[in-house]
């Protein structure tokens, strides 16, 4: 059955009252997604079917070929694309926007919606730099919309049980974050053309694996910090593979100083196995997570290490799409989590801070973010 023809029936089993199934008793969430050459969109298009909280009304995307193969792969209805935001949103009238461009649109995208009053969850990171990280939380501001950051991580039920554990107290207080993030590399795991082109482009993706997994680190410690920025960043990136990224990073290590505490980030497209895990040390005990369920963990007292399996996330904190309709719903707030704007800019401050410790060889202390 096509998209729209699911959704009409949908729609009308809705208006009629029937609440015979689940899902059916409110109407779900009306998004769109500008973009589609962010290769994290196939695991949105393959959640989509599976759940009822949220419907698909537009797809935005200039390129032609790109809106026929993914028609064709997920069975999407040709009056689903449009080529124009301002024309979609008048046809489609969406509650909120999914983008799924490059990192260097995503300003443009986001001011744009919040002149019509939209919403918008953007794939990690927030942006290129921290002086578009504070426009778009200006634009936010100014008209009163919501922006969410979506990373794969934020869903890992080992992370939260790692901030729990933080929380009361089993390890101490906190000394020291590891957190390790990346693949063999973009080309290497075969990213579909128009992704690589932009994750290769410095103008579009910030510096390779430097922000593309450098991000992840960046988001869990300002997290597991409770929004607090580090005092200096220090960065070191080098291009190991230039016959196959001669533009960009392909290893990064970024070392945040806070008060009582370091953190180090290991962002890479050099690692001989995909990984995101995370090493968290206090002065009295330690955890490690292993994968996005499980955890290594040892306390005061304790002879040895045990190993557990992390308790599942509950709705709607256990995916993208159930949080994304929760905050819309205005059921949650999004207030110093892994997806919330305030964490993000600060995550942009690392990231920009980053980059330009690389860049110049040295440490760069951070100023007071402007409130």
């Amino acid at each position: 059955m096509r998209l729209a023809v699911r959704v009409s029936v949908y729609l009308l089993l809705t208006v009629l009252g029937f609440s015979g199934a689940p899902g059916f008793a409110q109407a779900p969430i009306r998004v769109a997604i500008v973009g589609l050459e962010h290769g994290h969109i196939a695991g949105f298009l393959n959640q989509f079917p599976k759940q009822h909280e949220v419907e698909l009304v537009g797809i935005v995307d200039t390129d032609a070929e790109l809106t026929h193969r993914y028609a064709e792969k997920y069975h999407l209805d040709s009056s689903l694309f449009y080529t124009q935001l301002d024309t979609m949103v008048a046809a489609r009238h969406p509650q909120a926007l999914l983008v799924y461009t490059s990192i260097g649109k995503h300003r443009q995208v986001i001011e744009a919606a919040a002149k019509l009053g939209l919403s918008v969850m953007v794939e990690k990171p927030l942006s290129m730099s921290l002086d578009d990280a504070l426009a778009i939380r200006h634009a936010a501001r100014e008209h009163h919309i919501q922006v969410l950051v979506n990373y794969e991580t934020t869903w890992y039920a080992s992370n939260k049980a790692a901030y729990d554990e933080v929380a009361k107290g089993s390890l101490g207080d906190l000394r020291r974050i590891v957190v390790h993030d990346g693949h063999e590399g973009p080309k290497e795991i075969g990213v579909p053309p128009e992704f690589l082109k932009w994750l290769e482009d410095p103008e579009q993706n910030g510096d390779g694996a430097l922000y593309d997994f450098g991000c992840y680190g960046a988001d869990l410690v300002t997290w597991l910090m409770h929004g607090e920025p580090p005092l200096s960043v220090t960065a070191i990136t080098q291009t190991d593979k230039p016959e196959l990224y001669p533009r960009v990073a392909d290893e990064s290590t970024i070392l945040l100083r806070y008060p009582k505490a370091q953190a180090v980030l290991m962002g890479s497209w050099n690692w001989p196995f995909a990984r995101k895990d995370m090493e968290v040390y206090g002065a009295t005990g330690y955890l490690i997570t292993v994968g996005p369920d499980n955890l290594r963990i040892r306390t005061k007292g304790e002879t040895q290490e045990s190993a557990s399996t992390a308790p599942p996330l509950t709705p709607p904190n256990d995916g993208s799409l159930h949080y994304l309709a929760a905050v819309l719903k205005g059921t949650l707030q999004p207030s110093g989590d892994l997806t919330s704007l305030e964490t993000n800019v600060v995550v942009m401050q690392i990231l920009d801070a980053a980059r330009q410790s690389a860049r110049e060889g040295r440490t760069i202390k951070l100023a007071p973010l402007p409130k």
